[in-house]
């Protein structure tokens, strides 16, 4: 059964490396104590799986500009994992049906227990993150071991984020998308369009057991089954896709 660990390594990976001057690329490593001046953000996620998602940086990732020149890089880190957060809670939901969400997202320097260590490697640098995955079913409470590599780093907790959502992105949320549902598609020669009439019947390429989807941009944003309303059609949500895929059906209207 696929872990929220594992759907935050993998949102991480492709994130990451579009996010980041360089392209970075994150992989697996042995764990090194991290330095003085250790930062890193949090996730406490509620809902089918609960706990706490803590990364933790080098801080010597800060001198590099991997957020761009001119640029709160420490701010930066922070909008950026948030949104791998995100993103593996809609993974989470997409591979396996369970429903999860990031219900804080906090600033930490140092979490108990250590999971697992990755490198991010840009040419001939390489920054240690460090990762302590407490995320399980509400019943699973034996807590993970204990390791010194974190060990070094006092915990502190900043205030939580007063919102999921950058300033930026919360100007557009009374912009108006239109929304429509795909059942299916296929192509079609030009001639056989053109001999279409009442009463022919187009095959599609989908099941009538199969989710449809739900279209804005020309992407889709999430995939259900229509039901009946009043009589009118509409869908019940079965799967969602990613927060990134989601944004990306704004982006392309402006």
């Amino acid at each position: 059964m696929m872990t929220f660990l594992e759907c935050w390594t993998g949102c991480a990976k492709a994130l990451l490396a579009q996010a980041l001057v360089g392209e970075p690329e994150l992989v697996e490593s042995l764990p090194k104590p991290l330095g003085a001046g250790a930062f890193g953000f949090a996730a406490v996620v509620a809902g089918e799986e609960v706990g706490r998602f803590g990364v933790l940086l080098d801080p010597s990732i800060l001198e590099a500009p991997l957020m761009g020149e001119g640029v709160d890089q420490k701010g930066g880190w922070a909008e950026l994992l948030r949104e791998v957060a995100d993103s593996a809670a809609g993974e989470l939901l997409a591979r396996t049906g369970k429903k999860v969400r990031v219900e804080r997202f906090e600033e930490t320097a140092g979490e108990s227990t250590l999971t697992t260590a990755f490198q991010l490697c840009s040419g001939d640098r390489a920054w240690m993150i460090l990762v302590h995955d407490g995320v399980r079913a509400p019943q699973a409470t034996s807590p993970a071991p204990a390791s010194p590599a974190l060990a070094s780093a006092p915990s502190a907790l900043a205030p939580p984020s007063s919102s999921p959502l950058s300033r930026g992105l919360e100007l557009l949320l009374d912009v108006e998308l239109e929304a429509s549902l795909r059942f299916g598609s296929r192509e079609l020669a030009l001639s056989e369009i053109l001999e279409l009439g009442p009463g022919d019947v187009v095959p599609l390429d989908r099941n009538v057991s199969d989710p449809v989807d739900l279209i804005v941009a020309d992407k889709i944003v999430a995939r259900g089954e229509v039901v009946l309303i009043n009589g009118n059609f509409g869908l019940r949500i079965t799967e969602v896709a990613a927060p990134r895929k989601r944004l990306e059906s704004i982006r392309c209207l402006f």
